[in-house]
């Protein structure tokens, strides 16, 4: 790593906008609401906004199926109402980055209304269409939300694939003329004034050609095969080709969302030499609750802090000095990280949620904040599957319990509290009025009943919040350059009750300890006289003694 770039620096927060402020009654979150609350970001200290998509969109997949590229959702908002967005945010010092979704559109777009309509169109090859074969699909590729991931088109007696939802066709980025497509549209975005993009599944835009059965397609598990399309032969070629048409004329962030890569992949991805992106997001330690029985994210499985250990020590190694990490616990696909592999009991709710902040926070690469996990928001446990808006979650309890009848009702809403992504979308809590203050409508997802003692008015007023623990970690980022420059140093590899790293920098370091258990640990760290305990979630410090979730952060010379 040469000199240090400014979102190397920087902390993210992302907004789910449909979930984060609406501003009109309808019980949808717009951009207006975003507008409105853009103060209160400041005050928390973050430097970069990331949005969810908030462009024309039937909403199959909640914005993540898009019709249209350059206009925006009536619901959200106006372009008009964007550029007002911009605008405040860069007086404000806060830079917006965008969600681009090309791996896919939705059915709905122009193109694929005209690919769709006869075989020798000039939109055909924007998407994937192949005959059938013996009078079935062209392989056994299953798509990501059950079934199969292609779809039989009756006008032109072919299939269309789609890794995701029938409504979410795949582009054909083997075809220049899409490619160029994208490109333009990335750069009217940055014309507009946005500061970078983070990638929707975007090592997944290269299919073989060829297309082979998938060989770990499981006819029971229905197991997708989202991962073996994963990291294709021309991936790289094609983000090379974007930065080098795009990006590199802009000072930008990216991340790139990327299921199923290695540290290897990772640096042929954001490798500082690489010329393609800054970081991806991995997959890894937010896949170790995966269920034992292959019913991939539905379980209810406790992790084990070894297994996370390892993952995040391997990534903090390999990386270094030849890629840069982006580091999160949870974000609007991923459930709640203080139900997850915290205690959001009304006892440990806060002090666990602040040991997750100082465990991830203190590590090397970019830190990722999503919305209301900086005031403890917690899963939220709905009682019917009707009360679930989610596509993911609906396909799997269909396919699960309806068609396989492989799980019980009972269990799978046991695992659906558990792993679904509604968990991460409902309501930002914002004050204890009805609807935690987020709209005055009828929101379009169940508020947490939690909302009353857990909001952001409450934090704001209480200096022991968490909301002001993650303002003051914050700050230490941009205080301390050895949060951003020193090496990582995993202690103690198999504790499974203590996390404990230090942070290595020329004649400093840092100590990190984390108790991850309810019970108290005695654990003895070498300290020099002179170290200086930095930030803690206790009042006081008990040395050795590690009280329940207790987390600490010592600096000193050597």
């Amino acid at each position: 790593m040469t000199e240090i770039k400014w979102w190397q620096e920087a902390v993210v927060y992302q907004i789910y906008p449909r979930s984060f402020q609406d501003s009109n009654g309808d019980g949808i979150g717009d951009i207006p609401g975003i507008i409105q609350r853009l103060p209160y970001l400041k005050k928390l200290g973050i430097q970069v906004i990331w949005l969810s998509p908030i462009y024309q969109s039937p909403n199959d997949d909640n914005g993540y199926d898009i019709s249209d590229y350059q206009k925006v959702l009536p619901e959200f908002g106006t372009m008009a109402d964007v550029e007002e967005m911009l605008q405040v945010s860069h007086q404000l010092g806060l830079k917006i980055m965008m969600d681009l979704v090309v791996n896919h559109t939705s059915d709905e777009h122009d193109w694929f209304k005209a690919s769709r309509k006869t075989k020798n169109n000039p939109y055909r090859d924007y998407y994937i269409w192949r005959d059938p074969v013996d009078g079935h699909e062209p392989n056994n590729w299953l798509s990501d939300f059950g079934g199969s991931a292609w779809t039989y088109d009756q006008q032109t007696e072919q299939y269309y694939l789609h890794i995701f939802s029938k409504k979410q066709p795949d582009l054909n980025w083997d075809n220049p003329v899409l490619r160029n497509e994208i490109y333009d549209t990335m750069t009217w975005w940055l014309n507009k004034g946005v500061d970078g993009f983070r990638m929707d599944v975007i090592n997944l835009i290269s299919k073989d050609s060829d297309f082979p059965d998938d060989p770990n397609v499981d006819a029971v598990n229905h197991a997708s095969s989202m991962n073996f399309v994963a990291n294709g032969q021309h991936v790289h070629h094609y983000l090379k080709e974007m930065n080098q048409q795009v990006l590199s004329h802009y000072d930008v962030i990216t991340v790139g969302e990327a299921p199923n890569v290695t540290t290897a992949d990772a640096i042929k991805y954001a490798g500082f030499d690489s010329n393609e992106l800054q970081m991806v997001f991995q997959f890894e330690h937010v896949e170790i609750d995966n269920s034992p029985e292959g019913l991939g994210k539905w379980s209810d499985e406790r992790f084990k802090l070894v297994d996370l250990k390892r993952i995040l020590s391997k990534w903090q190694s390999a990386l270094d000095g030849k890629a840069w990490n982006s580091l999160y616990w949870n974000n609007h696909d991923r459930p709640r990280v203080v139900s997850r592999f915290g205690n959001d009991s009304d006892e440990y709710r806060e002090k666990s949620a602040k040991m997750l902040a100082v465990t991830l926070h203190f590590m090397q690469g970019t830190p990722y904040i999503y919305q209301g996990e900086e005031i403890g928001m917690t899963n939220i446990a709905l009682s019917s599957i009707d009360h679930y808006q989610d596509i993911d979650t609906r396909h799997a309890y269909q396919d699960l319990v309806v068609d396989q009848k492989r799980v019980a009702p009972e269990r799978m809403m046991q695992f659906i509290h558990h792993s679904s992504r509604d968990n991460a979308r409902t309501p930002m809590q914002w004050d204890n009025t009805v609807n935690a203050g987020f709209t005055t409508g009828q929101p379009w997802l169940t508020v947490n009943p939690n909302y009353r003692h857990i909001n952001v008015n409450q934090s704001l007023e209480d200096e022991h919040s968490i909301f002001h623990f993650y303002k003051k970690i914050i700050a230490l980022r941009q205080q301390l350059p050895i949060i951003t420059t020193g090496r990582y140093e995993v202690l103690d590899l198999e504790d499974n009750d203590v996390y404990a790293y230090k942070r290595v920098d020329g004649e400093s370091q840092l100590l990190i300890v984390s108790n991850f258990s309810s019970t108290e640990q005695t654990r003895h760290y070498q300290l020099g006289q002179q170290a200086e305990l930095l930030i803690s979630n206790y009042e006081d410090d008990a040395g050795d003694l590690l009280r329940p979730y207790e987390s600490k952060v010592y600096l000193e010379n050597v």
